[in-house]
This record gives C-alpha cells, structure tokens and sequence, in this order.
C-alpha cells in the first residue's frame, strides 16, 4: 500500500507530508502529554465551557476572509498571488470591525438566540479571532504555494507549546474557564506572528517579480467562487461540528459538553497529524495534476486508502477500549468521555478518510456541489441527534446516532468525489 501510494504521487510529496507530520506530531505529543494534568486542573465544566466557545470560534474562523485566502495557492502568478494575500487581509479587517459593531449593540440578543450564556462575557474576544484567524490564513496559504513547509511545522510545534503551557503555568494557580478561553481566541494570532518572522528571513524568491499584477477587484471577481459557495460551504461545516456541543449545552448541560471536547480533541490527533499534512501538501500536488493532465481519481482513491491503512489501528483500538483508556489517562471522572469516543470514533474515522476529497473538490470547480452536499449533511445530522434526543433522552444514544449519519454521509462524500474526478478526467484529456 505505501509503495503504490508513493509511486502515485512522488518522493517530494512525500518528504512534503513527513515534514508537515513532523511538526504536528511534536504539537500533538505536548497536547497529549499537558492534557492529564489540564484537565485535572479544571474539570468538565471549565473544558464545556471552552468548548462552547471553540465551537463558536470554529463557525467563524474559516470565513474570517471569505475564504479568499484558498485561492492564493491556485494563481501561477506570485504577483497575483500576492494581491489575494492584501485582499484577504482588508476583507479580514473589515469584518472584525463590523463583528465588533455587532456585537456591540447586539451581544444580549446573540447570546439569547444561541443559548450561548455560559460565554456571554467573552464575546468582545469574537472580533479579535477573526482578525487573528485571517493573518493566520493568509501566511499558511502562502507558505504552502512556496512549500515552505517547515515553516508550517515549526510554527504548529509552538503553538501547541505556548497554549498547552500557558494553560498549565496559569491553571496550577486560577485554574478558571477564562484562562482556557483567552488562550484559545489568541493563538491563531500566535501563530500568525511566527509565520510572519519566519518569513523575515526566507530564501523564496518570487517567480516573476517584473510581472503584470491583476488589481484587487480583478481578484475578486476572478476568483468569486470561494466567497460565493466555498464561504458558505465551509461556514456550514464547521457549524455542523459546532451542533453537538451546542445541542449537548442546550439539553444536557455543559459537563456533557467537556466530555465531548475532550473526545474530540482525542480523536482529531491523527487527523491533525496525518490527515492535515497530507491535505496541506495534497492540494497544491492536485492542482499540479490538473494542470499537467495527470490522472486526478487515482491520485485522490490511492491517498484515501493509504489514510484508511494509516487511521484503521488507531480509530479501532478507541471502539473497543476507550472508556478505560480514557479513565486511566484523564481520570474517573472523565469515564463517559470515553464511551463518547467509542462512538465517535466511526464518524472521525471517516472524516479522517475524506481529506483528500475536501482539499480536490475546489481544484476540480466543484465548489457548487459542496455547497449543496454541506446543506444536506447539516439537515441529516440535526435530525439525527433530535431523533435520538425525543426516543431516548439520552446524550450517549443521541451522539451515536449523529456519529453514524455523520460517518457514513464522509464515505458518500468520497464517492462522490471520485465520480466527479473521473468526469473531470474524461472531459480533460489525460497525457
């Protein structure tokens, strides 16, 4: 399976995507190691409250920039390039100054409408995410174009140092939900800051410094699909991973939110540290494939099985053991955070799977059909979660029920897409 998978795509993908892991799988082993003694330090309620507010930040951070920072991989121009880097930052701007304006005049009227009281008093921090959030994008985006991917990695390893012991540092003496909080509006801005003296002393050198620069409203409108479908798409899906934890605070309160942050966070370690480089790295490889008439579907089906063979151990080992697992790391208190994850894993597997999928679908123009696709997982896993919720009263039954829409609604997904390679292979003619 590694020898296909490596023959498929080419050494430098593959050193690209050991570099990326690298530095996530450093984060991942300081999250790892910092979270028995964090959650010890502040308990179920303190983490639901985090993850409320994580589930709110996550709505918002990838549209922080209308998605415009996507693009700037796509452009074979570093001068227009460029110009979707300043575009991404004033659109950056200016939403985190109407989000304050809103916030505002309409902080009591949001928190009502969201159930969202336990973090009413850290709202003002919103604007300052998305702020953070765009700079963050805008260096990621073009480290990735230039493949600077150590770059990338050093930065994700200190990040994960400073959040994980500041909340350490911090908890031993105010161990309070507002220091999980403040660690977490901010760290996107952490890492941005390190992009940026990063880049202070790169070698990359533009490819064609002397070229004609598109203006920024023939950006815009050259690239208007992102804003269009991707923004939207991409603000759905990460509402639809914000729903638990806003359906688990609403009907059951915000203990049974901590123990779902905490599977999650659990979960998402080999997704962060597999699953994510192999995305970074793989969407600028198919955007070479379609440019050089390469066969997309096998470039997309053989990184997909080779995630399947990579997750199967890790995702299966947490169906069978996790509430022992989770005891003995975490503690006694956390043991329905393990049965949490026991269902959960399925879902997060299949996520896990569909990386390759997501990063070729705004390659391949299909855009459009994300958007539709998003739309109707939200809908299938609202009532999903309700159906469990009105049958059993249940947080544990009304999670596995989302968890198994949510897993098979990814494998769909992936189908999908490949289908749509294919099309779009038959239609440009392969080399």
């Amino acid at each position: 399976m590694k020898n296909k998978v490596v023959k498929l795509t080419n050494r430098s993908f593959v050193r690209n995507v050991i570099i990326m892991a690298s530095g996530t799988a450093a984060a991942q082993v300081i999250a790892l190691l910092s979270s028995p003694i964090i959650t010890r330090l502040y308990g179920p309620e303190a983490y639901g409250m985090m993850g409320v507010f994580q589930s709110t930040v996550q709505i918002i951070i990838p549209v922080a920039a209308l998605t415009y920072p996507v693009a700037i991989v796509l452009p074979k121009s570093d001068q227009d390039a460029k110009g979707l880097m300043r575009l991404s930052l004033y659109i950056s701007i200016v939403l985190s100054l109407l989000l304050f304006l809103v916030i505002l005049f309409f902080n009591e009227s949001i928190v009502k409408l969201l159930n969202i009281k336990a973090i009413s008093s850290y709202m003002f921090l919103l604007p300052v995410v998305i702020l953070f959030a765009g700079l963050m994008q805008i260096n990621e985006q073009w480290l990735i174009r230039t493949r600077q991917f150590k770059i990338t990695a050093r930065t994700e390893f200190y990040r994960s140092l400073f959040v994980n012991g500041g909340r350490i540092s911090i908890g031993l003496f105010y161990p309070v939900a507002s220091v999980l909080i403040t660690l977490t509006a901010i760290e996107n801005g952490i890492r941005a800051l390190m992009m940026k003296l990063y880049l202070r002393n790169s070698t990359y050198v533009m490819n064609d410094k002397k070229g004609n620069e598109t203006s920024l409203k023939g950006l815009a409108k050259q690239y208007k699909d992102f804003p269009i479908y991707r923004s939207p798409q991409v603000f759905l899906e990460k509402l639809q991973g914000s729903i638990p934890v806003l359906l688990l605070t609403i009907f059951f309160g915000p203990i049974a939110t901590g123990f779902f942050t905490i599977s999650r966070t659990v979960l998402s370690v080999p997704s962060q540290l597999i699953g994510k480089s192999i995305g970074d790295v793989f969407y600028p490889r198919i955007s070479e494939a379609i440019n050089k008439k390469e066969n997309t579907s096998k470039l997309i089906l053989n990184a997909t099985l080779g995630l399947g063979a990579v997750g199967i151990i890790p995702y299966g080992i947490i169906v069978f053991f996790g509430p022992w697992i989770f005891t003995f790391i975490f503690g006694s208190d956390w043991l329905m955070a393990g049965k949490y994850a026991q269902w959960m894993a399925f879902w997060v597997f299949c996520m896990f799977l569909n990386r390759p999928s997501t990063r070729a679908l705004p390659a391949l123009f299909a855009q459009a059909f994300q958007l539709r696709y998003t739309v109707l997982t939200l809908i299938v896993r609202l009532i999903a979660f309700m159906v469990g919720y009105i049958l059993f009263s249940n947080d544990l039954v009304a999670l596995a029920f989302l968890s198994i829409s949510a897993g098979f609604l990814n494998l769909v997904l992936i189908f999908l897409t490949l289908r749509i390679s294919k099309k779009f292979d038959n239609e440009n003619v392969l080399d």
